[in-house]
């Protein structure tokens, strides 16, 4: 038996293949550690959606690798986003064992063994149009044992021109539904009470294959509802143009589908989102909102917004802001623009607001965010809402924290109440980050 330890950047998609991996590692005769400092193999899943999470990695892998003087038999590999973009480099650079990209992850046992056979470094970033590994039971990781993700297809087609995922992950590819159904029920099977369904852009799902009539995104989270009440259903991440009426329909339905939707705006300005091909307007963006808050009661909506890209003036920064404010996002992912190669944007657009730049205008994005998250926040107070139980606060054992169904974060004192459990809870204080409240 062998220790294999997995060291996860990004996103939740990241999150999952990692499991996934850890699956096949099993599979294989690889236990899992959480302490590196037990592991006969590090695997490090990596993300290039910005330059300073790749550094971040790269830094870390030197790190790793200085682990090596004490162990000549440990092995270093590099999965993921990194792994498809970057490649030989990696090897050449960071001094890894193996480079595997995200379709490829079934070959990491046959790869290590070429590694100890032949004692040479080896690459597989093949990308494919099938592989979803829709077979593969994920193993969970770093777990609470309530919440898991389900990956539901694999890749991105929007080609947004500041993204580099249609290169690094390939063609879209949507999983069997039937096998989506049977891991939501495993999972709940297991005492899991709340499933995220993850995709590039989830909400373009579509399987059109074998008996079952056509499954769209919306069908899809109808049957994965119907696995019991008691199993909250999430998704991310969902592109506007393709957040349909029937979705919302859905959403509204069922009430353990959680009133929550991450809907990434990136800039206000529509000549900003011509740029970035994201295949709407604002006013496109405005109508979507407007439908979700027309169609679900109470919905909460977060967002990701981009500060600086190329050619980006004070009125299209003003265009941002002023979008925010009218939407009054419950809470935001917010970035600096960051280049990245082989993209659209940086074949055809020059980068040419200086660093100082974007991160005036960020802080004032943030700024503002900070404003909305509390003023959101100070609505709550006096309301009550389901809470399932995730885990003990950070600040105090005798304190447990959970989500609402518009994924706020609430803290309230313990009692006698266990993970796992839902609570009903009344807000009594906030801050711009999470509500605190007593259980009723």
């Amino acid at each position: 038996m062998k220790i294999v330890y997995i060291e996860t950047y990004g996103c939740q998609m990241n999150q999952a293949d990692s499991e996934i991996v850890a699956s096949i590692l099993k599979d294989n005769n690889y236990e899992v550690t959480n302490d590196v400092a037990e592991a006969d193999l590090i695997l490090v899943n990596t993300c290039s959606i910005r330059e300073n999470a790749e550094q971040r990695v790269k830094k870390r892998l030197i790190e790793f690798d200085s682990l090596r003087k004490k162990k000549n038999w440990l092995r270093i590999g590099v999965l993921g986003c990194m792994a498809e973009r970057l490649q030989e480099q990696l090897v050449k650079e960071c001094k890894v064992d193996i480079v595997v990209g995200p379709d490829s992850y079934r070959n990491i046992p046959i790869l290590l063994n070429e590694v100890e056979k032949n004692k040479q470094a080896y690459i597989s970033t093949t990308l494919s149009e099938e592989e979803t590994y829709a077979d593969i039971a994920p193993v969970k990781l770093d777990t609470n044992g309530v919440t898991a993700f389900i990956s539901i297809m694999r890749g991105c087609e929007n080609f947004c021109s500041y993204c580099v995922v249609p290169y690094t992950r390939g063609r879209e590819r949507s999983r069997d539904p039937k096998t989506i159904i049977a891991e939501a029920q495993d999972l709940f099977n297991k005492g899991y009470r709340e499933v995220t369904l993850l995709g590039q852009n989830v909400n373009s799902y579509i399987w059109n294959k074998g008996e079952l009539d056509e499954i769209n995104f919306a069908k899809l989270m109808e049957l994965v509802a119907k696995v019991s009440p008691l199993l909250r259903i999430r998704f991310s991440t969902s592109h506007p143009k393709d957040i349909s009426q029937e979705l919302l329909d859905v959403i509204a339905k069922y009430d353990n589908i959680c009133k929550f939707i991450h809907l990434p705006l990136q800039s206000g300005s529509t000549r900003m989102l011509k740029l970035m091909n994201r295949k709407y307007t604002r006013e496109d963006y405005m109508n979507k909102i407007t439908a979700i808050k027309n169609t679900i009661k109470d919905c909460g909506i977060a967002t990701d917004i981009i500060a600086g890209f190329c050619t980006e003036t004070l009125e299209d920064h003003k265009d941002t802001l002023d979008m925010m404010s009218w939407v009054g996002y419950d809470s935001a992912f917010m970035f600096n623009y960051s280049q990245r190669s082989n993209t659209l944007a940086a074949k055809k657009y020059e980068d040419d607001i200086s660093y100082e730049e974007k991160t005036r205008r960020l802080e004032e994005i943030i700024d503002l965010q900070r404003k909305l998250s509390l003023q959101s926040n100070q609505k709550d107070i006096g309301k009550e809402f389901e809470v399932l139980i995730e885990g003990e606060s950070k600040r105090s054992r005798e304190q447990l924290y959970g989500r609402n169904s518009q994924n706020k974060v609430i803290i309230f004192d313990r009692k006698n109440f266990k993970i796992g459990e839902y609570v009903q809870v009344r807000v009594t204080s906030c801050t711009s980050a999470t509500l605190f409240g007593e259980i009723v």
